[in-house]
């Protein structure tokens, strides 16, 4: 099969540059360096880029413009949303850099066809609030919703707490609007649940994390806005359990479980220790917890399915120990406990990181056999296992606990890595679940999934045949 190389970073000639100005106007680019420094770092600090331009085009009409001057010298593009990517894909390397960020209007709410049509630097948080004002909601949930972007999180498929009972974002778009790497535009927009005229363009541009082209827009779906939700933060002693109760939540629900996430004692010991005014809510501690969350058409009997379903784990001795949240604002605290855990494994030092998936039924035996490989390998490493275990997604951690441990830590990053990625095979699941693979696991995912990398690059080269599409990204 033909093969898409990277380009190799090169300066870009003055004349692209000036000719990417007029194309964009005054406000649709900047050089200077102070508004420059937060799109050329990653979050977690592992990647440090640099760009000769920085491009805010306003509309898709301005994108194409830019990525058709870019096409025709043969210059490489990073595109990028919110910048809150984990693996080094948004993070340039001396290319164009293009930031959605101007664009971010709501172009069509639907209420009635439980849809709406958004740009792609539409911040996730204001979409949920948009779709709420209308009545309806966006299940798209995750940490970075206040920074991330719809088309960034469009382009790497993100994953987040409500996959249980929506899926993935894949599952969320209805169509797409996107400029293709020789700057066509192509326009997939559409409320439609049902297309069968062939391929499903959006689907390749899903996931692809920019290396196919730059999405501009997209239609999503909507649902109706839950007349009632009940959360509860429990206390288990294994992860044999937490599963367990996950299907007993489910039969006893009805399938109302829509969150439903694991954390062991010392993640919540990291939060309590790091993000001010977080505390343990139970009176005693346990070695795993549980956020179970259930959403309901109807107020009335509510509270009393996740009391019968907590009483039943209760009697099977899957739950040690419960506390329901008895308004919105507690249950935003419970929340936090769950969705501060990266910010505080940040606070509590270095740590080799891996977002991973797993059958739900064999996540307890992955992470018992993870955990003593580790161990073996790395006798001062300690797991911090931790995430959606109701759609089989576990970010499985290795921190150290001191200075010294940490940096024998980062030296024995890559035998750490292999070792979980090896027991990931092992138990058929994938190396990444919802981060995608960047920069940071493209060699991985080459190394393991051979003719799915090749079949990928068939496809980058029929529509990226220049390879200036975030060349660095996923493929290599």
């Amino acid at each position: 099969m033909t093969t898409t190389q990277p380009l190799p970073v090169q300066p870009v000639p003055t004349t692209i540059i000036e000719a990417l100005k007029s194309a964009l106007g005054p406000k649709g680019w900047s050089q200077d360096e102070h508004e420059l420094a937060p799109h050329i770092a990653d979050w977690r600090g592992r990647y440090q880029g640099s760009t000769p331009i920085l491009l805010k085009p306003a509309n898709t009409a301005e994108v194409a413009a830019a990525v058709k001057i870019c096409s025709d010298a043969g210059i490489a593009i990073t595109p990028q949303g919110g910048n809150t990517s984990l693996c080094g894909a948004s993070t340039p390397q001396g290319e164009v850099l293009i930031t959605l960020k101007r664009m971010n209007a709501v172009r069509e709410i639907d209420p009635d066809n439980d849809s709406m049509t958004v740009e792609a630097g539409c911040v996730l948080e204001s979409l949920q609030n948009t779709a709420a004002d209308a009545d309806r909601l966006f299940p798209l949930s995750l940490g970075s919703q206040g920074t991330a972007m719809i088309g960034g999180l469009i382009s790497t498929n993100a994953g987040g707490v409500h996959v249980l009972r929506y899926g993935m974002t894949r599952e969320l778009v209805l169509g797409l609007e996107a400029v293709l790497p020789d700057g066509t535009i192509w326009s997939g927009l559409t409320g439609l649940r049902k297309d069968n005229t062939g391929y499903d363009l959006k689907q390749l541009l899903i996931g692809a994390e920019g290396t196919l082209g730059i999405i501009t827009a997209a239609t999503l779906k909507l649902f109706p806005r839950p007349a009632k939700m009940e959360l509860a933060f429990c206390g288990l002693n294994s992860v044999e359990d937490a599963v367990s109760f996950l299907s007993l939540a489910k039969k006893v629900s009805g399938g109302a479980v829509t969150a439903f996430e694991i954390m062991p004692r010392l993640a919540l010991e990291f939060v309590c220790a790091f993000v001010p005014g977080t505390r343990d809510p139970l009176e005693s501690p346990h070695p795993w917890y549980v956020v179970c969350e259930m959403s309901f058409g109807r107020t009335e009997g509510a509270r009393e399915t996740l009391e019968d379903a907590l009483g039943q784990a209760f009697e099977a001795e899957l739950v040690q120990d419960a506390v329901i949240a008895e308004n919105e604002s507690q249950a935003l605290d419970f929340w936090r406990l769950r969705e501060s855990i990266a910010l505080a494994e940040r606070g509590q030092g270095k740590a080799i990181k891996h977002d991973i998936s797993i059958p739900v039924s064999k996540m307890a035996a992955f992470i018992d056999l993870a955990s003593a490989r580790i161990k073996a390998i790395f006798p001062d490493g300690v797991v911090v296992a931790f995430g959606h275990v109701g759609d089989g997604n576990v970010h499985f951690n290795v921190v150290g606990l001191d200075e010294a441990a940490q940096k024998a830590l980062m030296a024995n990053g890559a035998a750490i890595s292999a070792c979980v990625y090896d027991t990931v095979d092992e138990f058929g699941g994938s190396i990444s679940a919802e981060h995608g693979i960047g920069i940071l696991k493209r060699e991985e995912l080459a190394t393991r999934k051979p003719v799915d990398v090749a079949v990928m690059r068939a496809i980058k080269q029929a529509l990226d045949p220049k390879g200036i599409m975030n060349p660095r990204v996923l493929l290599g």
